[in-house]
């Protein structure tokens, strides 16, 4: 990891209507560094990466992505620096086919790199190669989670942020999701993953940071959090 930071995030909170959520919320995530973003249901784990990425923007506070003041930028603006968003309910377009689905958000990324073309998506997810002609509503909730985390990848780039990717999955599509970050993380792409089951991100990320009722509450290594059981239970218990 550089040591620079590509996310700051400084005392934001976030109102839905006259409902506060996040309260004063701040962290930092390096370049390169995988980041687990860990809380129960409910928590703000969602509402933090919908403000990161220009969907739910903060009342007070500040974000910074990739060095530039994103607070009021739209999300497209966003995204053309550099950032790549899966929500929590993928959001494909169900009625185009899979292929038309990765086409649609093809660009080149910040940099101007062209990393992911169609042929290098189908070689890292070949369980959709055979699919390539499925309308994407007809897909399993598995095919739809890796085609939506393929289709941010069209976009080249630099920052993933990936909501509750192992959410409503049978095991050994989670088993193959979590290969599938792992992967990522070797290319060098900072990953931010918002996730309740902590134990699918304990073997993928480097750092954590904990949410409790729109506050941060926990911010350390992942070795730090396995070594503290007293946060484990008070905050991420079931």
């Amino acid at each position: 990891m550089s040591g620079r930071s590509v996310i700051e995030i400084a005392g934001i909170d976030v109102f839905y209507g006259a409902s506060q959520i996040l309260f004063g919320v701040g962290f930092s995530v390096e370049e390169g560094q995988t980041m687990a973003l860990l809380g129960r249901n409910g928590a703000g784990k969602s509402t933090t990466m919908k403000a990161i990425a220009g969907l739910a923007p903060p009342k007070r506070g500040s974000i910074r992505v990739r060095g530039s003041d994103s607070t009021r930028m739209k999300p497209y603006e966003i995204a053309r620096i550099g950032l790549g968003f899966v929500p929590e309910d993928r959001q494909v377009f169900p009625e185009h086919s899979v292929d038309d689905n990765l086409l649609i958000a093809h660009k080149r990324g910040p940099d101007g790199r062209d990393d992911w073309s169609l042929a290098r998506i189908y070689e890292v997810f070949p369980l959709l190669t055979p699919l390539r002609a499925r309308m994407a509503g007809r897909l399993s909730g598995g095919e739809q989670q890796m085609l939506a985390i393929a289709r941010m990848l069209m976009g080249n780039p630099a920052i993933l942020l990936l909501d509750e990717p192992s959410e409503g999955l049978a095991p050994i599509i989670v088993q193959r999701i979590g290969a599938l970050i792992r992967a990522l993380r070797e290319t060098g792409v900072t990953i931010l993953i918002a996730e309740q089951n902590m134990h699918f991100c304990l073997g993928l990320a480097s750092d954590a940071t904990v949410i409790d009722k729109g506050q941060i509450v926990f911010r350390d290594s992942i070795a730090a959090l396995k070594a503290n059981d007293a946060v484990r239970q008070r905050y991420l218990a079931l």
